[in-house]
């Protein structure tokens, strides 16, 4: 009975109380209660895609795992897409654990801090990291640990964000390289300090230990962020063009259906899925692709997820995974599979939704080019 018990039970933040303080609404996903709102989604959202601003997140439902070991670089190159061996001390990574038929079961962010290897991974595929790793600590010096629970993770994001982190840090974090990663003492306690962008804007990720979370947050406040939840981030999400697991993508999608070409490795070796995955990249491409797709009526309502999407005359195509209305575009906007021959960028199509069908086409991600694509023609961490 108490397993099942457990089973339902919905987890908190750490922070749940001063989330509570600072008026927030809250949401379940992947068997959490998440800060979905503190009162004005607009301003949340305005906070990190107008002017200079930043908006602050508390990602601390997304999984934190820690791997260590003289064979850890061993047993996670044969385990995942991206290349281990190559990740320098201090910097990071995106990968994919497939299965054996080169599906997904994961997508996460490797962060290498000395000889420990910190995954990042979303709450909806934490168990299934968590259980993939576990399976080889008796097979060598290999061991994990699920640091979770003693831990919280804070995401700063928007134009502002390096000014916040200033104010809060200091300059040395503030210059971190995009793909790197700082430790840095802050009031005490160490502080792994990630620029990473969750929304198109720049970022910064702060992991901190769970003591010293809420006077993180509240300090991060005081440096110029502005509290913003679930609801702001799906939006900006979406803009960004970065898929979520369990919603654009599941254990159905091959690694390269799912437009994780970035975390994936050609050049390293055999791991599982590799042989699949290889030989979908080297004759050309996968039968459907995710792809961003910007509708071109007047109409401000999403569509639902599964809506079909078809060619002009009728032929359908694809489907629909994740839609919300842009105030950075001023249009409905959405996240789809769509096969491979009708994904150059303005291919009309129209989704069905209900009886009538809405004009729309196919639009390269990012929807949105927020700061941390418009500084520079490389795209590097648009997919983390």
């Amino acid at each position: 009975m108490s397993e099942t018990v457990e089973s339902i039970s919905i987890r908190t933040s750490l922070l749940d109380a001063v989330h509570r303080r600072h008026g927030a609404t809250f949401e379940e996903r992947d068997g959490w209660s998440i800060p979905q709102d503190y009162g004005d989604v607009a301003a949340e959202y305005a906070a990190v895609r107008s002017g200079g601003g930043a908006g602050l997140f508390d990602l601390s439902s997304r999984g934190r795992i820690e791997v260590s070991g003289g064979e850890a670089v061993m047993f996670l190159n044969g385990l995942i897409t991206n290349d281990v061996k190559t990740l320098a001390d201090g910097a990071w990574m995106v990968a994919a654990f497939p299965n054996v038929q080169g599906r997904l079961i994961a997508n996460v962010r490797v962060i290498r801090r000395g000889e420990t290897f910190l995954f990042d991974t979303e709450a909806a595929t934490h168990a299934s990291v968590l259980k993939t790793l576990g399976r080889f600590t008796l097979a060598g010096d290999f061991h994990v640990a699920d640091i979770t629970h003693r831990t919280v993770h804070l995401s700063v994001q928007g134009a502002g964000a390096a000014h916040v982190v200033i104010a809060l840090l200091g300059d040395e974090a503030a210059q971190l390289m995009r793909q790197r990663v700082i430790i840095v003492s802050w009031r005490g306690a160490a502080l792994t300090v990630m620029r990473a962008t969750h929304t198109a804007e720049d970022g910064f990720d702060l992991f901190v230990e769970a003591d010293h979370g809420v006077a993180l947050w509240e300090a991060s406040i005081q440096s110029g962020a502005r509290p913003a939840g679930s609801a702001a981030l799906e939006i900006l999400r979406v803009e960004a063009g970065l898929p979520r697991f369990g919603v654009d993508m599941n254990e159905t999608n091959v690694v390269l259906e799912a437009a994780l070409d970035d975390a994936v490795s050609y050049t390293k070796g055999c791991y599982v899925g590799q042989e699949i995955i290889a030989r979908i990249h080297w004759r050309g491409h996968v039968a459907k692709r995710l792809s961003g797709l910007v509708f071109d009526d007047e109409v401000t309502l999403p569509v639902p997820p599964e809506s079909k999407i078809r060619t002009v005359d009728g032929k359908e195509i694809g489907r629909i995974t994740s839609s919300v209305f842009s105030p950075a575009l001023n249009k409905t906007i959405a996240l789809g599979f769509v096969k491979y021959d009708y994904l150059a960028a303005g291919t009309e199509v129209r989704v069905i939704v209900g009886e009538a069908e809405r004009p729309a086409h196919v639009a390269d991600v990012p929807l949105v080019r927020g700061s941390w694509l418009a500084e520079t023609s490389d795209t590097e961490g648009a997919n983390a």
